[in-house]
């Protein structure tokens, strides 16, 4: 953290033509917002000039060339380009996809500097991005590469917290993409995950199969009984409670969720479908996993309301505020750690204190 002890919150831009720039700009336009971090969008001035104006946004903007001219109070936008940029709202756009990439590349490099300390994205268009410099599905595999540690997509709510062991990942290779070491892997991070950066001391997980009714002892595939239970029951042996593997299909509207700090889909739509519909418009994507924190708003693009000012930006707001709970829980927990003993030995004297 800087040294006046304001988290600063780096924000790439997305996808130009979308809701992004609406989204960011009217969760910063609240001046009392800025009490509780320094944002710096990373995008142009010019660009962000242009669409204050179009969503009629009363906001100032502070415009830097190097991280070191940030202004704490103000909202801070890292030129990354100064060239002009055509706005076509709502259209997919090869060019336009581009300029995401470099906002995202900017921000990505200050955060692995630690000119910023955490990153918060909008979105962006999967397939307007694609090109020879990025081909990346997504957010999630390129901070995968670009940070240290094992990425995990966790969809985080007040209630409800949601894991996926395969991602962006087509519905033909699920099965074969579900290994023994990937699930080991998935699971501890998820667990790793919630105790450094929630705070929650012996976490409960739960796992959901890869088949329908779990493969009914093989009925509807084997891959539950030959990969999934086999990995679950060793790593049960290390005394962590994992639970499972439970049918999909029920899980959620039976209420069992709410028994579990997490829950481990076992793909992309069993897991999200489920949590947008209990959660959309309130739900923040989290990386998890990382050595740096990023997360997004649970929404993508929405080319069919962009430009006409109706976006509604709860979720981007949610991600901002998760961004910065989950660096705090984790600076404590690194507290914590590096003196287990000292720190015992201070919350018994405090106690013994508040006794006497």
């Amino acid at each position: 953290m800087n040294k006046q002890n304001k988290i600063i919150v780096g924000i790439s831009i997305g996808d130009l033509n979308g809701i992004g720039s609406e989204v960011i700009l009217k969760t910063l336009k609240d001046p009392r917002i800025l009490d509780l971090f320094t944002p710096v969008i990373f995008a142009s001035l010019k660009v962000m000039d242009y669409f204050k104006k179009e969503y009629s946004i009363d906001c100032s903007l502070h415009g830097i060339d190097k991280l070191e001219q940030l202004v704490h109070q103000k909202i801070n936008v890292f030129n990354v380009w100064k060239d002009p940029v055509k706005i076509d709202f709502g259209k997919e756009d090869p060019i336009i996809g581009s300029y995401a990439i470099k906002s995202l590349k900017a921000a990505v490099s200050s955060l692995k500097e630690e000119k910023i300390d955490v990153l918060v994205t909008a979105p962006i268009n999967k397939s307007s991005i694609q090109s020879e410099d990025f081909k990346f599905p997504g957010h999630t595999d390129y901070l995968d590469q670009e940070l240290e540690g094992d990425s995990l997509m966790l969809m985080i709510s007040k209630k409800l917290r949601v894991g996926l062991l395969t991602d962006h990942v087509a519905i033909k290779d699920i099965a074969q993409n579900i290994t023994q070491e990937r699930i080991e892997k998935k699971i501890n991070t998820i667990y790793k995950t919630l105790i450094q950066d929630f705070g929650i001391t012996k976490p409960k997980i739960a796992v959901l199969g890869i088949n329908p009714h779990t493969g009914d002892k093989g009925v509807i595939g084997n891959e539950d009984d030959t990969v999934l239970r086999p990995t679950l029951d060793t790593m049960r042996k290390s005394g962590k409670l994992i639970y499972g593997p439970y049918a999909a299909d029920s899980f959620f509207g039976s209420g069992n969720y709410e028994k579990f700090d997490a829950v481990l889909a076992s793909y992309h739509d069993q897991g999200l479908i489920p949590f947008k519909t209990l959660s959309f418009g309130r739900g923040v994507n989290f990386t998890a996993g990382l050595n740096r924190i990023r997360t997004s708003p649970d929404h993508g693009t929405a080319f069919d309301v962009a430009g006409k000012n109706i976006a509604n930006n709860d979720s981007f707001k949610e991600a901002l505020y998760n961004a910065i709970s989950i660096y705090k829980k984790r600076e404590e927990y690194k507290e914590l750690s590096k003196n287990p003993l000292k720190n015992e030995s201070q919350k018994l004297t405090s106690y013994t204190s508040r006794r006497n």
